[in-house]
């Protein structure tokens, strides 16, 4: 007996056994499903083999999915592991693991006790930064702005930048990078549009 004959086999009493813990008779679920009662009785004895016909109506009746019917294997753990990069006290925690195009990261910085000299760097892309918790000192340019939760920065990494925690609590922000220059747009639109 291979796989799929033991995962049909089972079909029969797990549907039963849900027929029977919500008090549903034979013929209450041919009204619901459209099945006949001898169909029906069949399938659960293991006499009639399940398919896709008869399963749709059943799972849609029961209100459960068709793989909680046939007992199918788990499809595996849909979360994303990427591991946390620490370096000189900042944790980077990568949010998209495709090559190219947007990159979404999470960084927690370190608080600090006085007033750092900012190292300003360029490069290509473009970056957008949301603060999370904390205080984030921004400088862009000429420009030295202290963002705070809730509070969004969007600039061309071709400018001057540097960016660190603005006083002694951490900072958490989440950031959109773009090498090439692609830009995150958030459009707000009032409750009457």
């Amino acid at each position: 007996m291979d796989d799929t004959d033991r995962i049909l086999d089972a079909v029969g009493p797990r549907l039963r056994a849900l027929r029977q813990v919500r008090s549903v008779t034979l013929a209450d679920l041919s009204a619901d499903t459209g099945i006949s009662v001898s169909t029906l009785s069949r399938l659960e004895s293991g006499q009639r083999k399940p398919n896709l016909e008869l399963l749709l109506p059943l799972a849609r009746a029961y209100g459960v999915p068709l793989d909680e019917l046939v007992g199918a294997p788990p499809t595996g753990d849909p979360r994303i592991h990427l591991k946390p990069v620490t370096h000189g006290g900042r944790t980077i925690v990568p949010l998209t693991r495709r090559p190219g195009g947007i990159q979404a990261y999470k960084q927690v910085l370190p608080g600090v006790t006085r007033p750092q000299v900012p190292d300003l760097r360029v490069h290509e892309g473009y970056e957008w930064l949301y603060v999370l918790d904390g205080r984030l000192r921004l400088v862009l340019g000429e420009r030295d702005l202290v963002l705070t939760p809730g509070e969004v920065a969007e600039f061309d990494t071709r400018l001057p930048h540097w960016f660190g925690a603005a006083g002694p609590e951490p900072v958490e922000f989440l950031g959109l990078f773009g090498r090439q220059g692609e830009r995150a747009h958030i459009r707000a639109r009032s409750a009457g549009e």
